[in-house]
């Protein structure tokens, strides 16, 4: 690996397919989905990647049955306890992208503890979206800055970088949807405009430290020109 991403975006996509092929139950398509978050978040880190951010949970997953939305509730809650204790450890800053407000007001204290917990590390930061949508976040960047009362002629793409959730954080030098699906579906729709995207057809409870080794070969065989040659 010649050259690592700084920044890598990952869409966790196929925890319940997963499931499904192996007679499994979607909630156990999940939990092996969360758990591996944790041994492919700490690999990244290990081989130098600085910023990680993963897709979770949409604006769109909220339709889907009560149960499995209350089960992934409960998955988010362990993330910002037990996990932010285990980044903490590992000076991983963790940072929550969405709209928290949709949350109950247990999960929404402990996404404020956890970030509060991991905000001074160093080591490398990872960042989770929660109830995300890349157009609604584009959105609540607008409402922001028409609330700050900007005069239309200062209104430029580094003025709304300045609003979005991702704020300070470089984009994704390349992004990960696993299960072979090609499409983002609202990820980072603004920072992704010029990031390489790459569609292993693994789900993501199978996705191994090989299969992120490989995307990696595949990003440093791909010649970024940022559309200036």
């Amino acid at each position: 690996m010649k050259n690592i991403p700084k920044h890598i975006g990952i869409i966790l996509d196929g925890n319940r397919r997963w499931a499904r092929k192996r007679g499994l139950t979607t909630f156990q398509g999940h939990k092996k989905g969360f758990d591996n978050l944790r041994t492919i978040s700490t690999y990244a880190f290990e081989q130098g990647v600085d910023i990680l951010t993963v897709y979770a949970f949409s604006t769109e997953n909220w339709n889907r049955s009560k149960k499995e939305v209350g089960y992934l509730m409960k998955l988010f809650k362990s993330l910002v306890k037990r996990e932010a204790n285990y980044l903490f450890k590992k000076d991983i800053k963790l940072k929550i992208f969405g709209r928290v407000n949709d949350f109950d007001k247990e999960l929404q204290k402990g996404i404020k503890e956890a970030e509060k917990k991991t905000k001074d590390c160093k080591s490398g930061i990872l960042n989770v979206c929660l109830s995300y949508g890349g157009r609604e976040e584009i959105v609540e960047a607008v409402k922001k800055i028409i609330k700050k009362k900007v005069p239309a002629s200062k209104i430029n793409q580094e003025l709304i970088s300045n609003n979005i959730y991702s704020k300070n954080i470089p984009d994704p030098d390349i992004i990960i949807r696993t299960s072979g699906e090609q499409r983002l579906s609202g990820f980072l729709t603004w920072q992704s405009v010029y990031s390489e995207l790459y569609f292993p057809k693994v789900d993501w409870p199978s996705f191994s430290k090989k299969d992120l080794d490989k995307a990696i070969n595949v990003y440093n065989k791909r010649q970024r020109r940022f559309g200036g040659n």
